[in-house]
């Protein structure tokens, strides 16, 4: 479990999975900035971050730059006074022996844990035994404890079900999912299952997280440990305020809430990466663009995502 040994205790609440910032001119990374991110996410009440998923455009990177980006990380983390703050990794090779030697590269500059979707490049063979090879293989040999990674639009169209993964987390290395499937019935079942941490207990510390900061509240209501969702870098105490607010019982005041983030979020989720960069840019001054051949948002579009999160920001900046 998360508890055990030196590892930094996941605890339920808030996650980000942050973005990567790159030099506008040359798409270096850009490491003061991403550093700075981290560290305004931490003070935002944020009790984790995740480098190198989805919308760290993980993968457009090299080896060595995530690499890189999780060593500044952890160090911005650690310089700002949040050593308890874990990071987590995206790591995820299409192979048991890239993905455990990504794995050993990042855990020596400050990786705690590892979050892996299924490899997924040979669909057609990729059934159940397949991935469930990977992932057994892995967590094993593994010096950070797993945590499955469900986005089917990631992975083509592979799905996890609940009873796939709760077998999976029989492996004591297998400390938690991450649903962007959307599924809260699935979330609650392996919920149930793990006796997962959430708002109410610290359970047996397994964690089911959400993967979308559309569903935060229904996550908690469904048993769940926290939310993994790329909302939270531009709406970090907003989401943090309704997951609060549910762990105190103020379940109304969460709900309504939660109305406004939902669509505070949508928004961000179509304009997806390079729409949640100009949010980052617009409210915080800093964001730039992704990497090619992802596209830079037109500034009409850019005013159109200011616009669709202004009710939600205006909330965020109160906090």
């Amino acid at each position: 479990m998360a508890t055990n040994g030196n590892l930094t205790p996941l605890r339920h609440g808030i996650y980000a999975p942050t973005m990567t910032f790159f030099n506008p001119e040359t798409e270096d990374l850009d490491i003061p900035t991403i550093k700075k991110h981290a560290v305004r996410l931490a003070e935002a009440g944020l009790v984790g971050l995740v480098c190198m998923g989805s919308n760290g455009e993980a993968v457009h990177l090299t080896r060595e730059e995530k690499v890189a980006v999780t060593k500044a990380t952890r160090e911005a983390l650690d310089e700002a006074g949040y050593k308890d703050v874990p990071v987590i990794v995206g790591a995820s090779e299409m192979s048991i022996r890239g993905t455990l030697e990504l794995i050993n590269q990042v855990h020596t500059v400050g990786a705690e844990y590892v979050l892996l979707v299924p490899p997924s490049y040979y669909r057609a063979a990729m059934d159940e035994k397949a991935i469930k090879e990977y992932y057994i293989s892995v967590a094993d040999a593994s010096p950070c404890p797993v945590i499955l990674y469900n986005y089917p639009g990631a992975v083509a169209g592979i799905d996890m079900d609940s009873d796939f993964m709760i077998e999976l987390a029989k492996n004591p290395k297998i400390i938690g999912a991450k649903f962007t499937c959307g599924q809260t019935g699935k979330l609650t079942r392996v919920a149930l299952e793990t006796n997962a941490c959430s708002p109410k207990s610290q359970g047996s510390g397994w964690m089911a997280f959400g993967g979308i900061a559309d569903f935060t509240f229904q996550t908690a209501a469904s048993g769940g440990s926290g939310i993994i969702a790329g909302g939270a870098n531009v709406m970090p105490k907003l989401c943090v305020k309704v997951w609060n607010l549910f762990a105190e019982g103020k379940y109304d005041e969460a709900m309504e809430l939660q109305k406004i983030l939902s669509k505070g979020d949508w928004v961000l989720t179509k304009a997806a990466i390079p729409g949640t960069k100009a949010a980052i840019e617009l409210e915080y001054g800093y964001g730039g663009f992704p990497r090619r051949p992802l596209q830079r948002l037109s500034e009409e579009d850019r005013q159109k995502v200011k616009q669709g999160i202004a009710e939600a920001m205006k909330i965020e900046k109160s906090l």
